[in-house]
């Protein structure tokens, strides 16, 4: 006889499915914590302008060496400074994915996400 109706085990499915989605935002949420905290260097113009990020994308530093300091051409250390922040927020972004792909890396979502 043939059965109306979901399957019997439909319902644990979707409640497996939603546990592991509010795990999985629980992890995502403690890694964009840690990621505040972590830091990232770039420089520009072989090491004259260092930029320093966090993995939340906010300059906390730079430092340029007064060799760097032309005032006859300001433009090139502008440049430099662009170069290593640019630089600096790609890595920022690096290490992002980097620490998001071991959380969803693994896990079969079923097109949730």
């Amino acid at each position: 006889m043939a059965r109306g109706g979901f399957p019997g085990g439909g319902g644990m499915n979707m409640q497996n499915m939603m546990k592991q989605a509010q795990q999985m935002q629980q992890k995502m949420q403690q890694m964009q914590q840690e990621l505040e905290e972590k830091e990232v260097e770039a420089t520009a113009g072989g090491g004259v302008v260092k930029v320093t990020a966090t993995g939340g994308k906010v300059i906390k530093n730079i430092e340029i060496k007064e060799e760097a300091v032309d005032p006859d051409d300001v433009e090139m250390l502008q440049d430099l400074i662009i170069a290593a922040v640019n630089e600096a927020l790609t890595k920022a972004e690096e290490m992002t994915q980097s620490e998001m792909s071991k959380i969803t890396g693994g896990m079969n979502l079923g097109g949730l996400f």
